[in-house]
């Protein structure tokens, strides 16, 4: 862990497992398996979500609430949050009318075959965005995930850690 940057390890590492966990929660819905739901936007839980509060939770754990760092780590996580459960949702939701436009288009055009009407050969994805209670199931298991990640590394002595301590009063090699 000494030559990668933690905090991003942790980030991506949430990600995955939000991803990951995106296949159980299709299958307890629809009670299909289905392993591409790991590949896809949208979803329980948002792995968005999950990815900045597991980094936004590891900082603040590392650097304290009061760091610069934090604040940083914090807004970007809140702008992508509700990024992913406001504008991107509703593009789904305008991606669904679409496609039903589009289908309702292609029955019409069926039956007055005067009308000229080119059926496009794929739709579009709908599956955008999250709903609040995706948001906040990822971003709960990031701020876990983030608080776990942070009291690994604290238990954990690192090289770093080590040379800064040699030569102290008090410290001892044994």
């Amino acid at each position: 862990m000494e030559k990668m940057n933690r905090g991003i390890l942790t980030a991506l590492s949430a990600i995955g497992i939000a991803q990951g966990l995106k296949i159980l929660t299709h299958n307890k819905l629809t009670g299909k398996w289905d392993l591409k739901q790991a590949f896809t936007t949208g979803g329980m839980p948002s792995s968005h979500s999950a990815g900045v509060a597991a980094l936004a939770s590891y900082v603040a754990a590392n650097k304290g609430w009061l760091h610069t760092e934090t604040s940083l780590a914090t807004v970007f996580g809140v702008i992508v949050m509700y990024d992913a459960q406001g504008i991107r949702r509703h593009t789904g939701e305008i991606a669904k009318l679409v496609n039903d436009l589009e289908d309702n288009m292609a029955k019409f055009s069926g039956e007055f075959p005067s009308f000229e009407y080119v059926e496009r050969e794929k739709e579009l994805n709908e599956l955008l965005g999250h709903q609040p209670v995706e948001v906040g199931a990822g971003a709960l298991l990031g701020v876990v995930l983030g608080l776990i990640s942070a009291k690994l590394e604290d238990s954990k002595p690192s090289k770093t850690k080590r040379l800064k301590t040699v030569g102290k009063p008090g410290y001892s090699r044994s």
